[in-house]
């Protein structure tokens, strides 16, 4: 039987924080299996990397799937084991939001949201957790500075934040003595297709906005690191701290002022790694 070999997983890999992580992590030498859905900047990407890496370089092979499925996991593990590979590293980038009051959203879409946010999070992570121990490799949840704060208006998307942050902490604990990385993301504004799609402009100062590229240098520094928990900018980690102190009954009302929401909702909702039929921009 043939030893199957290494590749890092990334989902979400069409555009912003995604396209910025698979490129940094191609340029460090992995190979890589780039999740979405159906989307042309998927395949122009895989071009792109392979282009970079000189005569000869691999092609990250790309596998197009609705990760709200909840046969989505078994699908990318059938593929893998297929063309004879395991995962290395995972990095779940993929995620979208909603914008608007919880009881007035489309109540499906916001169920989707959770399976994209939550549920592949948790199955992507811990399916393949024997070749992680196996590979003493990691894995990367992207998150966002918003699970610390829950903000009226984008509530189950904040929530499921949240839910990452908690989830990957307690896996790191767990896996770090197998020699399994894990890392959560927590970023500050970033311009994706995400924001421009969900209809957000934002209030919160400019210098805690960061570049996909600076973020993802930040993310993967750390992940090999085997930081707990990277949150890039002094901007976003100041935030954070102050995040700490603010009694919630103060944070419930603020956090609503602290972003300006366009009045004409988006034409579609924003998706991170495309999920299902919506097209989108980072997580």
């Amino acid at each position: 039987m043939t030893a199957q070999r290494p590749v890092t997983l990334i989902t979400g890999a069409s555009s912003g924080i995604g396209a910025a992580l698979a490129r940094l992590f191609a340029s460090r030498g992995h190979a890589l299996a780039l999740v979405s859905l159906s989307d042309p900047q998927l395949a122009q990407l895989a071009d792109e990397i392979a282009a970079g890496g000189g005569e000869g370089a691999e092609r990250p092979i790309t596998i197009e799937v609705d990760l709200t499925h909840r046969d989505a996991g078994l699908r990318i593990a059938h593929t893998l084991a297929w063309r004879g590979l395991e995962p290395e590293f995972i990095v779940n980038c993929a995620g979208f939001g909603l914008v608007g009051p919880a009881a007035e959203l489309d109540r499906s879409e916001q169920l989707a949201m959770v399976d994209l946010n939550v549920r592949a999070v948790a199955d992507l992570s811990l399916r393949f957790t024997d070749s992680l121990i196996r590979r003493r490799g990691g894995i990367l949840n992207v998150a966002s500075v918003s699970a610390f704060l829950p903000a009226p208006e984008m509530a189950v998307y904040n929530a499921t934040k949240t839910f990452v942050v908690s989830f990957s902490e307690a896996l790191h604990r767990e896996l770090a003595p197998r020699g399994v990385r894990v890392t959560v993301l927590c970023s500050g504004p970033v311009p994706t297709r995400f924001q421009m799609r969900a209809g957000i402009r934002s209030r919160l100062p400019r210098l805690l906005a960061r570049s996909p590229e600076f973020v993802a240098a930040c993310a993967y520094d750390g992940l090999m690191a085997g930081r707990r928990v990277v949150v890039p900018g002094l901007g976003n980690k100041a935030l954070r701290l102050m995040l700490r102190l603010i009694p919630r009954m103060v944070l419930l009302p603020g956090s609503r002022s602290a972003m300006r929401y366009s009045t004409k909702p988006p034409a579609q909702p924003t998706v991170a790694a495309p999920a299902r039929r919506r097209p989108g921009g980072a997580s």
